[in-house]
């Protein structure tokens, strides 16, 4: 059932001949059905450990497929879904799933509201993570847009206020607020000393406020977030123990866009903590993670663009020594447009650091025992209408 559909999908997407959008007229001619989709397929290859797939052979286990639709069923009242499969190393296996879907009524400008699995509104760039043609980049900075956490950063299931408003002299300000909740498949880890139960999320609530002031192409944005995931551990055996894991998450952005170039930055801090049922099996703790990125890009022509950015990662603030506390990936990017409906993007980073590795990717080594330095090479090529 799940390649059949992936089938259907892939036979959807591939037969666009254009990048306009496939329309469909509806009975009595009161709206139009928008369809849009996408096929991509990627290629990586690591120097030495293992990164988000079996790399350090090359991997092509990093495919990607989606089809949507939207109506806007009135004036005022728009509804959308996507269908969507991936598989990106031990994530995804090509199971279809409904990536987002919405009811969005828009009854002004500064008020509008959503209601569904609406995608995360969190930095600059979370809510177009799936759009391959809207980033030079094949991967974002992972330090705050981590491939392998789509599935659950992506969207919440929920309701979200939003709007936009001219503020005058000082430029324009737009919201978005949402709260709900996120259900996350619990994926079994055969290798792993502790065996997740059960994984429930009973929050998340956040906003995004995005500042336009009065210089053409400048963005600077605030978003926070909270959520806490409640989960029961199998440890070793014992009896299985209760874990609440509040977590606050915070980004500050700021981006710029000026003829033909692009910079942003984004810095974050993701505070974590753990309150266990049973200290002895698993202790509470409390940490906290810096995150950030400078990025630039420049459109050289219609057909390519290139792009760099530097990204640092230390997964505990308190902890900054050791190849296992931190990790520094400069990237280069070239993308070329084939046409209007297909592209191709070759990308290359240098990483000094080990701290976004997984050890069940690298035989459940210590990260501190991987290599330090390494490098990742991506190759992905999109076709989408």
């Amino acid at each position: 059932m799940k390649r059949g559909l992936l089938v259907v999908l892939a036979s959807a997407a591939v037969c666009a001949s254009s990048a306009a959008a496939a329309e469909l007229e509806l009975p009595g001619g009161s709206a139009s059905l928008e369809t849009h989709g996408f096929v991509s397929q990627g290629y990586l290859l690591t120097s030495a450990n293992n990164y988000l797939a079996n790399t350090a052979r090359g991997s092509f286990e990093f495919s990607e497929i989606g089809l949507n639709f939207t109506l806007p069923a009135t004036d005022k009242l728009r509804l959308g879904v996507q269908l969507f499969a991936r598989q990106l190393g031990p994530i995804g296996d090509y199971k279809a799933i409904l990536d987002w879907y919405y009811l969005d009524y828009h009854w002004k400008d500064w008020l509008g509201l959503r209601a569904g699995r609406v995608k995360l509104p969190f930095g600059l760039y979370n809510t177009i993570s799936d759009v391959d043609s809207a980033r030079t980049a094949i991967l974002l900075p992972q330090s705050i847009y981590p491939a392998q956490n789509r599935d659950f950063l992506l969207a919440q299931t929920g309701g979200e206020v939003y709007g936009y408003t001219r503020l005058g002299a000082p430029g324009a300000l737009e919201y978005r607020l949402y709260a709900g909740t996120i259900f996350i498949e619990v994926t079994p880890q055969p290798t792993s000393p502790i065996t997740v139960v059960s994984l429930d999320v009973p929050y998340v609530a956040g906003g995004r406020l995005l500042w336009s002031p009065p210089l053409d192409g400048l963005r600077l944005g605030a978003s926070l977030q909270f959520l806490r995931l409640d989960t029961s551990l199998a440890i070793a055996q014992k009896s299985p123990v209760s874990v609440k894991i509040p977590a606050t998450l915070w980004v500050a952005s700021a981006e710029y866009l000026i003829r033909d170039w692009q910079f942003a930055a984004e810095y974050s801090r993701w505070l974590v903590k753990a309150e266990s049922s049973d200290t002895a099996s698993f202790p509470n703790s409390a940490t906290t993670s810096e995150r950030a990125y400078a990025l630039a890009s420049y459109r050289v022509s219609p057909l390519w663009a290139a792009g760099a950015y530097y990204s640092l990662y230390f997964p505990n603030v308190d902890k900054r020594s050791g190849r296992d506390a931190y990790q520094h990936d400069l990237a280069l990017t070239v993308r070329f447009d084939v046409n209007s409906f297909w592209l191709i993007k070759l990308e290359g980073h240098y990483l000094h650091g080990t701290a976004a590795l997984s050890p069940a990717l690298n035989g459940n080594q210590l990260l501190s025992a991987l290599q330090p330095d390494w490098a990742l090479f991506a190759l992905k090529t999109t076709a989408y209408f």
